[in-house]
Formats: structure tokens, sequence, C-alpha cells
């Protein structure tokens, strides 16, 4: 395993035009924000209840309640959180250069200064399953908009990221779980097997709320239409609904006719009003609806991410 540093060719630099800034000025804030709700769970909701939930906030609370419990000082949150991320980025800026950083850098120096500033506080006193269900919905949210600014607030993310380049046969998402299940494991053997599972109930929400804020507004149903009746079908749902509809033809292997097999791509509410437009124009209409993980473009997430 080689740790050479990777050479890109030159991108050619994109001019900065207002809708560029307008876009890099709305990460920014989005960045501030995310980073704000994830050192607000660390702070105020994991810390005080010995909750390790994986990465470098994890590590930092181990050392946080080990210096308090065999230390003459205690370790604060944010110094470990400084001082274990600073290799990290260094990593990372070797491997992937400068400008694949900035905005992971920004999101650190948030959370970093805010556990510095923020001052203590308990807001949910001996309640852990409380506390894994709001902390796992804020560190959720916070990661949620970090990721959709492209950015993190560094730790095992950015660490396995950057691993993946030389441990290419294991995926960036299993070199994570294994570097946040070591901290996990650690976090175990500090605190009790109490705190993990209710640490596993917080994970698991985490990822559901980091998927619905990545997923908001991309998630669509599929219709296929195949019936005898395809121009009065799809007349009514483009005049009636405002929705888009693609014909192709088709061949029924049964019959041996020529069909048109209507694609429409809608939301889950539109779904029954498509119902009764093919109930009314052809009862005997064969329709079936799917799932779509991500649909983009007008109607839908009109601005690509």
């Amino acid at each position: 395993m080689s740790f050479a540093r990777r050479v890109e060719e030159p991108k050619k630099k994109l001019p900065m035009t207002k809708k560029r800034f307008m876009v890099y000025f709305r990460d920014f804030w989005i960045i501030i924000l995310g980073a704000t709700i994830v050192s607000f769970a660390v702070k105020y909701l994991f810390d005080p209840s010995g909750m390790v939930t994986g990465g470098v906030s994890g590590l930092a609370i181990v050392m946080r309640y080990l210096s308090e419990q065999y230390m003459p000082f205690v370790i604060p949150l944010w110094l470990t959180n400084l001082v274990l991320n600073i290799p990290i980025f260094l990593f990372a800026w070797w491997t992937e250069g400068f400008k694949r950083i900035v905005r992971t850098g920004l999101g650190f120096t948030v959370m970093t200064i805010e556990l510095y500033i923020f001052p203590d506080y308990t807001f949910v006193a001996d309640n852990m399953l409380l506390t894994s269900l709001y902390g796992g919905i804020c560190f959720g949210l916070g990661t949620g908009l970090l990721l959709l600014a492209k950015a993190t607030t560094g730790g095992t993310d950015m660490l396995g990221n950057s691993l993946s380049k030389y441990l290419r046969s294991i995926s960036v998402g299993h070199l994570i779980e294994i570097l946040d299940g070591a901290i996990v494991v650690v976090g175990a053997f500090v605190f009790s097997i109490e705190h993990t599972l209710y640490a596993i109930i917080s994970v698991f929400i985490m990822g559901r709320v980091t998927d619905y804020i990545l997923d908001r507004g991309k998630k669509a149903k599929i219709t296929l239409i195949i019936s005898k009746k395809p121009q009065e079908i799809s007349r009514e749902i483009l005049s009636e609904m405002d929705r888009g509809v693609t014909s192709i033809q088709g061949v029924g292997e049964y019959t041996g006719e020529d069909r048109k097999v209507l694609i429409c791509i809608c939301t889950r509410r539109d779904v029954p009003m498509i119902k009764d437009i093919i109930k009314e124009h052809d009862p005997k209409a064969f329709f079936i609806v799917g799932n779509v993980s991500e649909a983009m473009g007008e109607g839908f997430v009109e601005k690509w991410m």
C-alpha cells in the first residue's frame, strides 16, 4: 500500500458568476447551520449521557470522561476534536488536494469553536431513551445539511474517504463503518453495554434522518399505463395535472397487438388522480406503479445539486 500523493490534471477554472456566487453563499450558511446542530447534539445530548455513536466526536466524549475519572484535569471536547482532526486533514490534503477539503474544513472549524464557546448545560437528564431519540434526530439533521452542501465535520468520514484511495478493495462506506464501529466498541468498554445499545438506536435514527434530508423532494413514483385509449388518458394527465407523459411503442406478445405504453413520473399524491383518469377512460387498462429513488427536473428538484 503506497501513500504517494495523487496527482490530478489541472481543471479549467470556471468564471465566478452571480449564480455561482449565490450557490457558494447559500452553502456557506448551510454548513454553519449543520455544524451548529451537530455541535449541539454532541455537547448537550451525547456527552452528558456518555453515549458514543462513533466518529471523532465519540472519541472526544471518551477522552473527556477518562480524563475526568483518572487525570487531574479534564480534556474538553473541542481540544480532542481539534487534535485528532488536524492529522486527518493533513492526510486528506495530501491525498485529495486543498480544494476538496475546504468545505469540510469550514464545518470542522465551526464545530470546534462552538464546542469551545457553548456553555455547559444538560437538556435531558437521566433519560437515555429521549437522549438517543433527540440526539439521533439532531445529529442526523445536521449531517444531512452538511452533506447537502458537500461538506462534513471531518473525522472518520474524511479519513475513510482518504483511505479508500489506497484500500481499493474496501468501499468508503465500509471503511467508515469499521472506523466508527471500533470507536463504538471503545465506548462500550468505557461506559456500559446499556449505553452502547442506546447509541445504536441513535445511529439508526441518524441514518434515517440524514437520508430524509438528502432525498427530500427527489423521490417520486413512476407509472406505466397500457390502454386502448392512450390519447385520451395522456391528454387529461397533461391538461388536468400538469404532469409530463411519454409514450413508447409496445407489442402484446399474447395478442400480437401494437399498443402505446404511457410513462408518467409523478408524486405519491398524484397516483389516486391518475387512477381516476384511467378508470374514467378505460376501466380495463393495465396500470403499474413503481418507486423512483430520485427524480430531478421541472416539477421535482429543478436545480441539480
